[in-house]
């Protein structure tokens, strides 16, 4: 098993962030074929590994809530500060606290203009989604990765309930954490709900709460450590171990209180054409081979509210040549710019690999 790394942070401020106003999130999937597999709507817009650092395994079994980072079950004593980034500037909002905790990163990487391309129609695009077949309600869910962002990609960990996108009578539920095209430097949060239709057919809208920030590093460069923490009373983002955004029950738009459908752990790597939110995706960035998400593991584990501890569930840590199937599928539907394709979902060097690509066609399908 390859060495892991955690670089342990610690946030001891209420520590807040202002709300970013695009309402953006995963978007709109078509024709789901794969049994384990369904599609991801999202709200329009306006309109290669490398050197692996030498890391020290953690491998908890329970993990205690009450503290804001994995722990040993027999301890409580949060890390100290480690390392802190030296080109991060930090805001803090005392208006907020008790409501929710958020980190503001002012720093970023912006990725340069897309770069114009004549034959963009003579490509057709692929991107790649790991999905989960493991349902949760309530968990704690860690991946350690290496993003993708060029302009017009959206590089994702999420949790998802299944039928989400059947809409009418069904409720959304869906937690995010997003890396895009124009900023490897910076992460985007999202709770994405929605209530079932009412009985006279009126369609009830999407409830949104996307805030971005920067990372404090270029999320393309290395790998780093992504989790989402869901449990009734709170749903929170962390990076690296620090806990950058804390939702409560209680907040205005009762996104938290409503968050009770199973989910499934997902992660995808496609493009966007909401060129505002994600910038122009052109595809000229894939002219020299794939764009590729890596992970290099998944831990999973499940919560008991009664104890309030979390308990590890899974841990995968992609050393064969294929698929876990009793905790994975692959995607296989459109994405907007991309389909999704199951050829794009490779499981080698001790990775699990998401690659964006395109094939040359000299007769595009018709638009």
């Amino acid at each position: 098993m390859k060495s892991k790394f955690l670089s342990l942070l610690w946030a001891s401020a209420l520590i807040t962030l202002t709300a970013c106003g695009d309402d953006s999130s995963s978007s709109g999937a078509t024709n789901p074929t794969e049994e384990n597999s369904t599609p991801i709507e999202t709200i329009d817009q306006d309109s290669t590994a490398t050197d692996e650092p030498s890391i020290e395994p953690i491998t908890p079994s329970v993990i205690d809530s009450t503290t804001a980072n994995p722990v040993d079950s027999t301890t409580s004593q949060a890390p100290e500060i480690t390392d802190v980034p030296t080109n991060t500037e930090v805001s803090l909002d005392p208006s907020l606290a008790g409501d929710s905790m958020r980190v503001i990163i002012e720093n970023t990487y912006p990725n340069n203009t897309s770069i114009p391309v004549d034959d963009f129609e003579n490509y057709d695009y692929f991107g790649a989604e790991l999905s989960g077949t493991d349902q949760f309600t309530y968990g704690r869910f860690e991946a350690r990765m290496k993003m993708v962002s060029i302009p017009g990609s959206v590089s994702s960990m999420f949790l998802y309930y299944d039928s989400s996108y059947i809409l009418q009578d069904v409720p959304w539920n869906e937690i995010d954490i997003e890396i895009l095209g124009t900023n490897p430097g910076g992460w985007q949060g999202n709770l994405i709900t929605r209530e079932p239709d009412d009985e006279g057919g009126a369609s009830k809208r999407k409830k949104t709460s996307e805030t971005k920030s920067g990372l404090g590093f270029d999320a393309t460069e290395d790998f780093h450590l992504y989790a989402l923490i869901w449990t009734p009373e709170y749903i929170s983002w962390e990076i690296d171990s620090v806990e950058v955004r804390r939702d409560v029950i209680g907040m205005a738009k009762g996104q938290v209180e409503f968050m009770t459908k199973q989910q499934t752990l997902r992660f995808n790597l496609w493009a966007s054409k909401s060129a505002g939110w994600v910038g122009k995706f052109t595809g000229a960035e894939l002219a020299d081979g794939p764009q590729e998400q890596l992970i290099d593991y998944v831990r999973a584990y499940t919560y008991d509210p009664t104890t309030k501890e979390f308990t590890l569930s899974f841990q995968d840590d992609f050393e064969g040549n294929s698929l876990d199937r009793t905790h994975w599928s692959a995607g296989d539907w459109e994405m907007e710019h991309v389909t999704l394709s199951t050829d794009n979902l490779v499981v080698e060097d001790g990775y699990c690999k998401l690659r964006m690509t395109r094939v040359f066609n000299p007769e595009p399908a018709e638009q």
